[in-house]
């Protein structure tokens, strides 16, 4: 052949050396033809270097399309002279001629790794940031805004990586992410009731901050834990038994419920003497001791953070925004379970004949006047009656009266929330105050009780069974235009037909509502 003509004497060996400069400037024509102004290079001895000069969308492009065709060259030319040499090597490389076997697989590789650190906008990535953890790089592909203020009820931020949780004196909760990423921040006050500015303002604020690592300065863990972590406030309206269910219990059992006892909560504005009321549910919740937020000294660490609780509605859990898609079934299911309650469901064989209504009598607001009269007349009925105030401090003692019950009656307020330890299938009888106060009734508890699978019935007293006619005459708006009271605020509406309000049943008008219940519960 004419070509192999100038080859004449040259030793063999040295045919693959000019096969591969052959291969490499074939490369450099291929690469010139199809995006001259992409690169330019210079060759320093051994090294290669490159500038960029097209924009960065079609840069990346180019260096990417450089660097594959590049290895993938080497590996082939590398390949083809080795065969051609038909050379048997002990050793990958031999010194005398400057060479060392490179199998193909791991070129391929190497070309991959170097796309992956262009396309991370990082050409000097350091093999350690190349090995970091999968969940690192399936981050930073897929990476969703770290908090969600959209609900009305409540701010909620979820941290999965690094996470780092610092409180007293500078309460934040700092995500630590790779490179690359925006840095962003948040103030959240994690109590859900975020709409109402009076229960806010005993709630304290924390910082949500998304640092980059390596750039910002983030605090050094003292203590890292293998279980995620919930962050909330015992604060705003607690001590009030109905907000301690819709505002804390509900909602953290929304939250940390799907975690099966594996969570730590770590607890803002802690109230020592809250918790032990609720010590049975705490204990089932989570296994750990609850973090002190506001008097830990020390840097926790965790791989997953939730701040915030999730929360649907009062007494309410909507399936669509839990994880675990609960309802408020699986909510009294676990607050029976929690303080071992017999009954899962209303009727059935008790050893008694009559089923029993438990009668919430009041001390104070929006009593019975008349609690006596309406025990006779339910037990005229066919009811086994037991008339009891709700014990908001002994939980357990009084959940266990409650499902003893089939039935329960009670004026519209915080006695009612009782409910959720009603076996499945009780019945609950709210009696309404005077004041078009149904909107309240069907929010708090008509709902509710429904999504618990309760039996509901409602009885909305007229004026003469309120005692509010010994307050003001007929011709008042209170009375006249009970709208007219509602449109000068919650406040005010809220102290006179809340706390002014007493309730004496008319007991011929009752009865119906008694008896329908009894029909409900035999049926």
């Amino acid at each position: 052949m004419k070509l192999a003509a100038p080859l004449k004497g040259v030793p063999p060996v040295y045919y693959g050396a000019w096969l591969l400069v052959a291969c490499f400037l074939l490369s450099l024509i291929y690469l010139s033809a199809t995006n001259s102004d992409a690169l330019s290079f210079s060759f320093l001895g051994s090294q290669m270097s490159y500038s960029v000069t097209a924009p960065a969308s079609s840069t990346a492009s180019s260096n990417q399309q450089f660097v594959v065709s590049w290895f993938i060259v080497l590996g082939i030319c590398s390949a083809g002279t080795r065969e051609k040499e038909g050379i048997e090597r002990s050793s990958p490389c031999d010194l005398k001629f400057n060479y060392c076997e490179v199998d193909d697989r791991a070129v391929l590789d190497r070309s991959r790794e170097t796309v992956e650190s262009l396309n991370n906008n990082n050409a000097s990535t350091s093999v350690d940031q190349l090995q970091r953890s999968p969940t690192t790089k399936a981050e930073m592909s897929d990476r969703s805004p770290l908090c969600d203020l959209s609900n009305y009820r409540s701010d909620t931020c979820e941290i999965k990586g690094d996470a780092r949780v610092a409180g007293k004196d500078s309460p934040s909760v700092v995500a630590v992410l790779p490179g690359g990423s925006s840095v962003q921040s948040w103030k959240i006050k994690p109590y859900a009731r975020k709409s109402d500015p009076t229960a806010m303002r005993n709630v304290r604020q924390i910082d949500v901050r998304a640092v980059v690592d390596h750039i910002a300065a983030v605090p050094r863990c003292d203590v890292t834990h293998t279980a995620p972590a919930v962050v909330f406030s015992t604060g705003g309206y607690l001590g009030n038994y109905f907000h301690d269910f819709t505002d804390v219990l509900v909602p953290l059992f929304q939250t940390a419920g799907p975690f099966a006892g594996e969570v730590q909560l770590v607890v803002a504005d802690f109230k020592f003497w809250w918790v032990g009321k609720y010590l049975p549910y705490f204990n089932r919740i989570s296994r750990y001791p609850i973090i002190d937020f506001d008097r830990d000294e020390r840097v926790h660490c965790f791989r997953h953070v939730l701040v915030g609780l999730r929360s649907s509605r009062d007494l309410i859990i909507d399936p669509a925004s839990s994880p675990a898609r609960y309802t408020m079934l699986d909510f009294t299911k676990f607050m029976r379970e929690t303080y071992s309650l017999d009954r899962d469901q209303a009727g059935g064989a008790r050893g008694r004949r009559n089923p029993r209504l438990l009668v919430i009598s009041r001390a104070r607001t929006r009593k019975f006047m008349n609690v006596d009269e309406i025990a006779r007349l339910a037990r005229k009925v066919g009811f086994e009656v037991v008339v009891a105030e709700a014990d908001f401090g002994g939980v357990a003692n009084f959940s266990r009266l409650v499902n003893s019950c089939d039935a329960m009656l009670g004026v519209h307020g915080a006695g009612l929330t009782n409910a959720v330890f009603l076996p499945t299938n009780a019945v609950l009888i709210q009696v309404v105050p005077f004041g078009k106060l149904e909107w309240i009734a069907a929010n708090y508890f008509r709902n509710p009780a429904r999504e618990m699978r309760l039996r509901y019935l409602e009885y909305t007293i007229g004026a003469e069974e309120s005692t509010l006619t010994e307050l003001y005459s007929r011709d008042d708006p209170v009375f006249r235009d009970p709208e007219s009271i509602h449109k000068l605020g919650w406040f005010t509406m809220g102290a006179i037909y809340l706390d002014k309000q007493n309730v004496r049943l008319d007991l011929r008008r009752f009865r119906p509502v008694l008896s329908r219940a009894l029909k409900l519960l035999r049926n």
